[in-house]
């Protein structure tokens, strides 16, 4: 069954505009980068474009290796979602929303950030580590979205090893977006 959609006339640029309620919904804001194209069926598809989904494979590869290596979650985010997990439920966490709020301060950070989340906003709605290690992806200067290590557990939580480690994987990926 299909969604019933909003109907918009193009104008004479071929442009249109897209609702409100839509922009809302795909946390779209002017200036925000659109990946168009068409589907089998002749569609034309609207998705948010993120680069980090360009290389959502090494994301996902870099996460598995980041956990096999240390043992902690490892997790890529853009700056809207979860794009790869290991070493925690993929169903629960991949395509997670990113708090806004907490992404805001990761972007004025200078270096990674290392938190004991007791009491503090998730990063991650719904994720909700005993301490992370969270490094920024930037291209150009821009945030681009965030690599984190994880742990759960109180009594083994991340240390200097996986700061340095963390870093380096925000630095792989950002060149990859180049």
């Amino acid at each position: 069954m299909k969604e019933t959609g909003v109907v918009r006339r193009m104008d004479e640029l071929g442009r249109i505009v897209i609702p409100k309620e839509i922009r809302r919904t795909l946390r779209i804001r002017e200036g925000d980068p659109l990946e168009i194209f068409i589907d089998r069926g002749n569609e034309v598809i609207l998705k948010r474009y993120a680069p980090i989904t360009a290389v959502e494979d090494h994301a996902q590869e870099y996460v598995e290796a980041l956990h096999d290596s240390l043992g902690f979650i490892a997790i890529v985010a853009d700056t809207q979602e979860v794009v790869g997990v290991a070493g925690a439920p993929k169903k629960q966490l991949l395509g997670r929303a990113v708090n806004e709020d907490e992404l805001a301060k990761i972007a004025q950070a200078e270096d990674v950030i290392v938190s004991h989340t007791a009491g503090q906003p998730p990063l991650i709605e719904g994720f909700e580590p005993e301490s992370q290690v969270i490094a920024p992806i930037r291209r150009d200067g821009e945030l681009e979205g965030v690599v984190i290590v994880a742990s759960r557990d109180p009594k083994h939580p991340v240390g200097e090893l996986e700061q340095a480690v963390v870093r380096t994987a925000a630095d792989f990926l950002a060149r990859q977006l180049r």
